[in-house]
């Protein structure tokens, strides 16, 4: 029997016979049809409301019957006093995350795939995967506990060791981003390495033994055998974290923040948290700095793609 794929791929018309034939398997169609209404709901339908952009909104008149206003909202934020600082944050600290924290998961995959023993090897992999499943809530507050100056561990080590306290970290600009980086890489290195190591299950090992009896060393075999197989998968990945530099997360940089970081930590989801909630109720003012950060990632996305489409290498499309 001729599937829908089967009449598409050899060129065929989909004839009202063909139709009805896989009109039968109504089942399988049913599972399609879930994630399709899902994205329509939740994905797709909540785009209209990206209008409020241009729009001087009011509750009362609704969506539709607000003013339209154009890039008022725009404007107002690019002439902002925190328009320079927010999207210099958001972007330093996004930079930052992604040069530091992605080649540690290939690294440790490829460190994990080399091991030999077992036991060891899932033991590190179990302590490695452990930190992705605290809350951020609990993540914070433990580095805070951690780098108190006073009471916190790394206080106390300083206090004895150096013989003097250790500077308030928290209160320190320069601190913040270093904090929030390295704490997110122990958090999440080591789930980020299940889908290397499920590329990396992939390798045939006759290229292994081929690299042994040509007197290959376990480096060698990792850099000329290991590290080629999964490069597709770290160049998909790369240009996935690439759309997504500018969209730092809310909750972690929220509980960090404190008046003396601002400076340093203020981000454009914070600053939209603040404009629409705190410092009033101006939501095309924050929809507009939302749209125009979706914007840069779209962008990036695109640069990041097109270079590793030219360069050879694997690509979304």
């Amino acid at each position: 029997m001729e599937t829908v794929k089967d009449v598409i791929r050899i060129g065929k018309p989909l004839s009202r016979g063909n139709l009805r034939k896989n009109l039968k398997h109504w089942q399988l169609m049913l599972f399609i049809l879930i994630p399709l209404i899902y994205l329509l709901i939740f994905k797709y339908y909540p785009m209209l409301g990206a209008q409020i952009a241009f729009k001087d909104f009011k509750p009362q008149l609704g969506i539709w019957g607000s003013e339209w206003v154009g890039m008022k909202h725009f404007d107002a934020f690019f002439q902002s006093y925190q328009f320079e600082r927010v999207l210099r944050n958001t972007f330093v600290i996004s930079l930052y995350s992604l040069i530091a924290g992605f080649p540690i998961p290939i690294i440790l995959a490829l460190l994990l795939h080399s091991m030999r023993g077992k036991r060891f090897k899932s033991l590190v992999e179990t302590v490695s995967y452990m930190p992705h499943f605290i809350s951020t809530v609990v993540i914070v507050g433990m580095i805070m506990q951690l780098f108190n100056p006073h009471i916190g561990l790394a206080g106390v080590v300083s206090q004895s060791v150096f013989g003097q306290p250790l500077p308030d970290l928290f209160g320190s600009p320069g601190s913040f981003s270093h904090l929030y980086v390295w704490s997110g890489i122990w958090q999440n290195a080591g789930w980020g390495t299940i889908i290397y190591a499920a590329a990396l299950a992939g390798v045939d090992p006759a290229q292994h033994e081929a690299a042994q009896i040509d007197g290959a060393s376990r480096f060698k075999r990792i850099l000329y055998v290991d590290l080629p197989a999964i490069m597709p998968t770290i160049t998909i990945l790369l240009i996935i974290n690439a759309g997504n530099m500018m969209s730092v997360g809310f909750e972690k940089v929220f509980l960090m923040q404190t008046d003396l970081n601002l400076r340093s930590s203020e981000i454009i989801s914070t600053y939209v948290y603040k404009v629409s909630f705190v410092q009033g109720s101006n939501f095309s003012f924050a929809s507009a700095i939302g749209l125009f950060n979706s914007l840069i990632n779209m962008v990036l996305l695109l640069i990041v793609n097109g270079v590793t489409r030219r360069m050879g290498g694997s690509s979304l499309w």
